[in-house]
């Protein structure tokens, strides 16, 4: 007990901020203010927290900074940089803590993405993973609802984590689900027939149809087939996924947006349009849905089969 009781006595230590930009407690204070109040994502977060901790561990002048940072780093990794850079210093100038913004004349190098890198299942793939996993135990059921609600809604894992009891609806005689998208944002999307069945089933094993303002996804009591009243992490749901591949004999190596870019490939291969895929993944860009469409990979394979050796 007194080891306890002195461990919490023991103040918190202070946040170190980079040199650079907390010259002054005003600038430490809006820094503050801006990786806390700012920037609700905590990935987001991370990415700016480590750009302006690099910045700040060299001889930073804007002007001649990117030809330093193109040396160490690849071309969206400057780029980001550069991006977190801009928005913290137009922070600083709205704070009156700057006049002007010393990295807004800086351009990053030219980067083009026509295609993204996210390994994508087939549709074949996806339906035999999730006929793989078992339906007799509570944590199958959990995670076959966790990567259909991916498969069929687009949504990225963090909204789906995010997700709560109450955000599975019915309206119109129709499954809905709630998501929480980046910036506090809500999107509703309609339930494929087979999503309803997959929630339907895990919610009603799990026996958390009352507790709508629990986690609708929640970790494992261990090993004894039950469930916590704990939301699962992105972390919980990267493991489970690598698990069940490879149960299921999935040599594509998979991680939790893949199945964000397979679900929109399988909706454009059977004549969806790109922009309701858009409005369903609730992309700001048809061209950012457009960087999930790998259809283009099986022509590609198609043509290489033609080389008859």
């Amino acid at each position: 007990m007194a080891r306890t009781v002195a461990a919490e006595l023991i103040p918190a230590p202070p946040v170190l901020l980079p040199a650079l930009f907390a010259p002054t407690p005003k600038a430490s204070k809006r820094v503050l203010e801006f990786f806390t109040a700012q920037i609700n994502n905590d990935n987001t977060r991370k990415a700016y927290m480590n750009a302006t901790a690099s910045a700040s561990s060299r001889t930073f002048k804007p002007s001649t900074s990117q030809p330093s940072l193109q040396t160490e780093f690849t071309a969206p990794t400057v780029k980001q940089h550069l991006a977190a850079l801009r928005m913290l210093f137009d922070w600083l100038v709205v704070g009156h803590v700057l006049d002007v913004n010393p990295a807004h004349a800086v351009r990053g190098p030219k980067y083009v993405v026509r295609k993204g890198k996210t390994p994508v299942l087939t549709a074949e793939e996806a339906r035999a993973l999730l006929d793989a996993i078992e339906t007799d135990r509570l944590i199958g059921l959990r995670d076959r609802a966790l990567i259909g609600v991916m498969v069929y809604t687009f949504a990225r894992i963090n909204a789906v984590l995010q997700t709560k009891v109450r955000d599975y609806f019915v309206q119109g005689r129709r499954g809905w689900v709630r998501l929480h998208e980046k910036g506090g944002k809500e999107h509703e999307v309609p339930c494929h027939h087979n999503l309803e069945q997959l929630l339907d089933e895990y919610i009603a094993a799990a026996g958390i149809a009352g507790d709508l303002e629990g986690p609708l996804f929640r970790t494992a009591a261990g090993k004894i087939n039950a469930l916590t009243g704990n939301s699962m992490w992105q972390q919980d749901a990267h493991r489970m996924i690598q698990r069940r591949a490879a149960k299921a004999g999935m040599k594509t190596r998979i991680g939790n947006h893949s199945f964000r870019a397979t679900g929109i490939t399988a909706y454009l291969k059977n004549g969806g349009r790109l922009e309701i895929a858009q409005q369903m993944a609730n992309h700001e860009s048809s061209r950012t849905t457009g960087l999930y469409d790998r259809r283009g990979d099986e022509i590609t394979l198609d043509e290489v089969e033609r080389v008859g050796i």
